[in-house]
């Protein structure tokens, strides 16, 4: 039975209203209370009076058939009539009219409502991806800070073709350009890398999500992990590849002269065009596809194994009693420890398979339009010149720094995830 209570304009002597009941479901008995027999007109039943000559009528009405044969919902009219006037019999909108009124403005009202729902509906979409793309961020930033100085040796081994060993070569820096000298291109990686790591771990979960609702199953699987994380990677990449490019130029030997992030960007446009900002853009796609396929894929299944394991159900579990009482680091689905472990062995595996994609991509970065060659070419010289062990150049020294790297990464974003409330 719907109920909508209907009011018409003001009067002086009455006060009409009305109450929709539905024909179909309506008890018999309220039915036949208020009339006798149902028709296409109204029937009038008086059926309270009390005190000096002031009375109740009801007036019910059905809905003429529609052309389908169905039958829509009945409208109950009420009106009051005061010392024995003709109120109640004075206000004549017909039942048709009275119920088209109402249906108009429900729908109008429905119609804005809807307006609204969508529009609130996107506001808080939008605002939700702000603050997971922040999460990125942050993790980035922190990350990154804390592992530049490995960072700086790894990129001294594929750039430079350093062939001195890692105790040496730290003295070298040290000596030549202090403590600080370890962190040279931090805040130019910082720029990239936040960017990169927001849309990367924002677009994975995107990717993920609507592959599960594509799908119809109810939990990932871990092919639709590997293929989330792979085009993640491919996004971040398109996105973010100049930045990756001005930095290792930056780096390279003579780089210093170039004057920092806005010279080393107006002499690569100047030199070699706008496209040189994406010079090995496909070895970068494919180390970034298989990288983040890795990555993501590694972690994701750890994670989903842990929480379907008795520990993990139990945890869980204790979550969500205790959920008003947690902080941000207890509400942390696999705990501070094992969120780092998990990161670490995702990030060290996802270097060592994509590692070679790495170098060669590196190598591509620095060369200049008149000896420039394309990534298999390149590939091949670097092999003939070192062997295969130089596509592994700086492997440790990168271990090394992903290892924590990733580790951070991983913690740091799923911390902000909570404090920020990331839905």
């Amino acid at each position: 039975m719907s109920h909508h209570l209907i009011k018409t304009g003001p009067f002086d002597v009455f006060l009409p209203g009305g109450l929709f009941l539905d024909i179909d479901s309506a008890p018999a008995s309220v039915i036949s209370l208020i009339a006798s027999k149902t028709c296409s007109e109204a029937e009038r039943v008086s059926c309270l009076s009390w005190g000096r000559r002031r009375t109740v009528a009801f007036e019910i009405f059905r809905r003429e058939r529609r052309a389908s044969g169905t039958v829509g919902c009945g409208f109950l009219s009420l009106s009051l009539s005061i010392n024995g006037s003709e109120g109640d019999q004075s206000y004549a909108p017909e039942s048709q009219e009275i119920l088209g009124q109402h249906e108009d403005k429900v729908s109008d009202r429905s119609d804005g409502c809807k307006e609204k729902e969508d529009v609130r509906m996107k506001g808080s979409g939008a605002m939700n991806m702000t603050k997971h793309l922040w999460a990125g961020a942050v993790a980035a930033m922190v990350s990154r800070t804390f592992v530049a100085p490995l960072e700086r040796l790894k990129l001294e081994y594929i750039v430079r073709g350093e062939q001195k060993n890692l105790s040496e070569l730290i003295k070298e820096i040290a000596t030549s350009q202090g403590l600080k000298g370890f962190w040279k291109g931090n805040f130019v990686n910082i720029l990239r890398t936040a960017p990169f790591k927001a849309i990367n771990f924002y677009a994975y979960d995107t990717y993920r999500n609507h592959l599960v609702r594509i799908s119809g199953n109810k939990e990932t699987t871990n092919f639709e992990r590997f293929v989330a994380g792979a085009a993640a990677g491919i996004t971040a990449t398109l996105l973010c590849l100049p930045m990756d490019t001005i930095r290792t130029v930056m780096v390279a030997p003579g780089g210093e002269a170039l004057g920092g992030i806005i010279g080393a960007f107006r002499h690569m446009i100047k030199n070699e065009g706008f496209f040189s900002l994406y010079k090995g853009l496909v070895p970068s796609i494919v180390s970034m596809a298989p990288s983040g396929a890795v990555f993501y894929g590694v972690y994701d299944i750890l994670k989903s194994a842990y929480l379907h394991s008795p520990e993990g159900v139990k945890r869980v579990q204790h979550m969500k009693e205790q959920a008003q009482e947690l902080n941000a680091m207890e509400q942390m689905e696999l705990g501070p420890i094992r969120t780092l472990l998990y990161g670490a062995i995702a990030g060290c595996a996802a270097e060592a398979a994509t590692y070679p994609f790495e170098v060669v991509r590196r190598q591509l970065q620095m060369q200049v339009r008149a000896t420039r060659m394309n990534a298999l070419a390149t590939c091949v010289k670097i092999v003939e010149n070192g062997g295969v062990p130089a596509l592994y150049a700086g492997l440790i020294p990168s271990l090394l720094q992903v290892l924590p790297s990733a580790a951070i990464s991983y913690f740091v974003y799923e911390f902000m995830k909570i404090v920020l409330k990331v839905e």
